[in-house]
């Protein structure tokens, strides 16, 4: 399995992240750790969480996800076969992109996850009531003490990423060197202002919600489809004319393929300008093996085309 590089931070990915956002929702730690053993055993080796996950769930702090990741590290001795990317900023407890924050959030997530570095470390959504300057000579630090390998950012404007870009630049700080953004065969406003900038400047972007909350697996095709399902509140807004005649034409290259839509949309992903690997999650070992194939599949370009 060939890897890929992110962005221009000497990181060499697997083509398909695993999004722990589940680790500790809807996977509990035994789940968890045949997840990401499937993954390892696999030949894959990235893996996506925040300091945030899983704070959304009643009863939850927050701090799951890596905690579980943590747990796992120690007990397989795997974390020189892996790379760790963690996000920071969004969590109610580690607040903002200010200099202190980042420094207290870091070392707070190196202690869950039971590591001395982290390999990619994110800020999770921009923060305007700090300076960029302030927020990347933070990372400096981190960089320079050898507790992070790089930088990337989610959720980020594209005037405001080129803007950190030129700072970083003008100023001899660390770079954000990969992008996480929204970004799916449904949803495709990245590919206005955001694609273009990553591919000029060399950005590598691993794309979240690669199944756009499951809309893209085919299971959610009307309400009654959604009732009882942990997401499926963010997956109704996906129920339009227009997808579901999508989902239509993803059966077709699916079935003449033998696969399922679900891989047709992470091959498709993989495959666009700028992305270096879409960040799936999955709860059984059969879901992950389904992301792992979708990861490995090459679409034509005539079922490119008629999936666009």
């Amino acid at each position: 399995m060939e890897k890929r590089p992110l962005g221009r931070s000497g990181l060499w990915v697997s083509p398909l992240c695993f999004g722990g956002n589940v680790f500790g929702w809807t996977a509990d730690q035994r789940s968890s750790f045949a997840l990401l053993d499937g993954l390892v055993d696999a030949g894959f080796d990235f893996i996506d969480t925040a300091d945030a996950y899983s704070s959304w769930v009643p009863g939850h702090a927050g701090g799951e996800s890596e905690a579980i990741i943590g747990h796992w590290l120690a007990a397989r001795k795997t974390r020189d076969k892996v790379v760790i990317a963690t996000k920071l900023a969004k969590w109610a407890r580690h607040p903002g992109l200010s200099a202190a924050n980042i420094v207290s959030a870091c070392e707070s997530s190196l202690k869950r996850l039971q590591t001395d570095y982290i390999d990619l470390y994110q800020s999770h959504e921009d923060d305007r009531s700090v300076p960029q300057e302030e927020t990347l000579a933070a990372y400096g630090k981190l960089i320079a003490a050898g507790k992070v390998r790089a930088i990337g950012a989610s959720n980020f404007t594209a005037a405001r990423l080129a803007a950190a870009d030129d700072i970083a630049k003008a100023s001899g700080l660390p770079r954000y060197d990969s992008l996480q953004p929204l970004y799916n065969l449904v949803d495709r406003d990245f590919e206005k202002e955001l694609q273009p900038l990553c591919v000029t400047r060399q950005i590598g972007v691993i794309p979240y919600y690669a199944l756009a909350s499951g809309f893209l697996t085919g299971k959610y095709r009307s309400r009654a489809d959604l009732q009882g399902k942990a997401r499926g509140g963010t997956v109704g807004r996906y129920l339009t004319a227009a997808n579901l005649a999508l989902l239509n034409r993803m059966d077709a290259v699916a079935e003449a393929r033998g696969v399922t839509p679900a891989e047709i949309a992470i091959a498709w992903l993989r495959d666009r300008p700028s992305v270096v690997a879409p960040i799936a999650s999955a709860t059984s070992l059969e879901q992950l093996r389904s992301l792992i194939r979708g990861a490995q599949l090459t679409l034509t370009a005539e079922e490119v085309a008629k999936l666009d």
